[in-house]
């Protein structure tokens, strides 16, 4: 498996990724991520969740933008100093803490948790943005440093096999590249989803995929949990027991967690890809191709803290979204051919489950 993981599905230059033919395969996965919703409902007997991350929770919070120049080298300073990131402010925030299968399963079933949140930008009164400016800012994370799926064309491919009416005939034609494509996700799947089950506000998320910073500068984000975050010790007989322990804490605790917000630069000049300098695209381009945070590290903006007693209600759990293209500051915006792909397909995942009876 070392060379699928390896050399096999990370495209080195732009002359071999599907530029030309991206809108028919970004198209394709929408019809797919439709199909894969309705599968996952009608399978369970229930009506349509997300496509992703179907089962979740959401609680209130707020983030706190710290002033980004104290205690740092100026130069450093300027960079962080882009977006909602240039002047200190405390902003109301909604975060939802989910696992990433299409299903609602047990909390303890093998996967990737998630966590997504919004951040309230309607009281800022700074000559930061427009008068036209957006009212919110979106994050999505996971906990993982990379996405299995490295760009659209691995994306159609894995998307063929999950809504395969037979997942063995659906591999079998599949052309050869594409079922490499395949096997090097579901192997990175595996890595991603066996890892330390531990209490979502226990966890270290990571965006995955790179966004702007400011006009010139590109960055990942991470959500680091204070080590002082409370969490008791979850019943595996529960098949809750991740979603009832966060719900006990916010209850409870007197203590509310909080993650350290990071951004890591794109710094084509230090980062290596097995021991090579690549250019500024191979690094936007592969979504599963790690930023080392010895070659960039990241550096800490902001806090999200968790609110007391801020469980939203489960119908306006389910109403709340999350869109990092559709809420981006003209400062933030993601980047890479995963994130031109997937916000086609959540567009049209999120229509479905809220507008059922509309046409797409």
């Amino acid at each position: 498996m070392l060379f699928l993981t390896r050399y096999f599905g990370v495209t080195g230059s732009d002359a071999e990724r599907s530029v030309i033919n991206e809108q028919a395969i970004i198209e394709a996965i929408v019809e797919r991520v439709l199909v894969m919703q309705a599968k996952a409902a009608a399978q369970q007997h229930r009506s349509l969740r997300r496509g992703t991350h179907a089962k979740g929770i959401c609680v209130q919070g707020q983030f706190e933008v710290f002033d980004v120049r104290v205690g740092r080298d100026p130069a450093l300073a300027a960079r962080l100093a882009k977006g909602i990131f240039a002047k200190p402010g405390l902003y109301p925030a909604v975060a939802r803490f989910a696992n990433s299968d299409s299903k609602v399963n047990s909390d303890f079933k093998a996967d990737v948790r998630s966590l997504s949140f919004s951040v309230d930008l309607a009281r800022i009164k700074t000559k930061v943005f427009s008068a036209n400016a957006v009212s919110r800012q979106d994050f999505s994370l996971q906990n993982a440093t990379t996405l299995p799926i490295n760009d659209s064309t691995a994306f159609l491919a894995i998307m063929r096999l999950l809504t395969a009416s037979n997942p063995a005939a659906g591999l079998w034609s599949l052309p050869f590249k594409d079922k490499l494509r395949v096997l090097r996700t579901l192997t990175l799947v595996q890595f991603q989803t066996h890892q330390k089950i531990k209490p979502y506000q226990q966890l270290r998320y990571w965006s995955n995929v790179p966004f702007r910073h400011g006009p010139n500068e590109v960055v990942k984000q991470s959500a680091i949990p204070s080590p002082d975050n409370p969490g008791m010790p979850l019943q595996r007989s529960n098949p809750n027991g991740l979603q009832d322990e966060l719900v006990r804490h916010v209850k409870e605790d007197s203590q509310m967690s909080s993650f350290d917000f990071g951004l890591q630069f794109l710094d084509t000049g230090k980062m290596t890809y097995w021991s090579k300098r690549q250019d500024a695209n191979f690094w936007i381009e592969n979504a599963s191709v790690e930023w080392h945070e010895a070659e960039s590290p990241f550096h800490t903006v902001a806090r999200l803290t968790l609110l007391p007693k801020s469980q939203l209600p489960p119908d306006a759990g389910e109403a709340t979204y999350f869109d990092v293209t559709g809420n981006a500051t003209p400062d933030s915006t993601p980047v890479g051919s995963i994130n031109r792909a997937r916000r086609q397909g959540e567009v049209a995942s999120r229509k479905a489950r809220m507008h059922p009876d509309s046409a797409l």
